[in-house]
């Protein structure tokens, strides 16, 4: 894992878009501090950007999302909260895999990374690992594209 840091821009506003003269800016990757849940889908959708996005702009966006929700304040996710992210939200891949050396070096890895927290780069860098190390990623190769 690289451990570099994204840049991000500031943030003032509440998910209803009404500005909070009390809170300080933070990270577009720190979680916003909010009093229910909303769900994915719904703050997918309330990206004015994306409603013309691709499959694959979504897809993207969708991990930020997961990915932000999960973080601490700081934008960085707690390792543990990773592992539970990789079996809950990325079950598929990581399936199947538990005996596989490929994937005891990557949690491995994850274990010994020299920080007790990721930062969306590092995470999005594990999502990958996984994904081509994956039986999954063989299925999804011999999957017929045409008709």
């Amino acid at each position: 894992m690289c451990g570099c840091t994204l840049s991000t821009r500031d943030q003032t506003h509440h998910l209803e878009g009404e500005p909070n003269p009390s809170a300080s800016p933070t990270s577009t990757l720190a979680p916003k501090k909010m009093l229910k849940s909303i769900s994915i889908s719904k703050q997918l959708a309330s990206i004015k950007a994306l409603r013309k996005g691709s499959d694959l702009e979504k897809a993207i966006t969708t991990t930020a999302l997961i990915f932000r929700n999960s973080s601490d304040p700081d934008g960085k996710l707690e390792k543990a909260t990773a592992k539970n992210l990789l079996q809950t939200q990325f079950r598929n891949f990581t399936e199947g895999q538990e005996t596989k050396p490929k994937y005891k070096d990557l949690l491995s890895e994850l274990d010994e990374h020299t920080e007790n927290k990721l930062d969306f780069e590092d995470f999005m860098i594990l999502l990958l690992s996984v994904t081509v190390t994956s039986d999954l990623l063989q299925n999804i190769w011999n999957a017929k594209n045409v008709k």
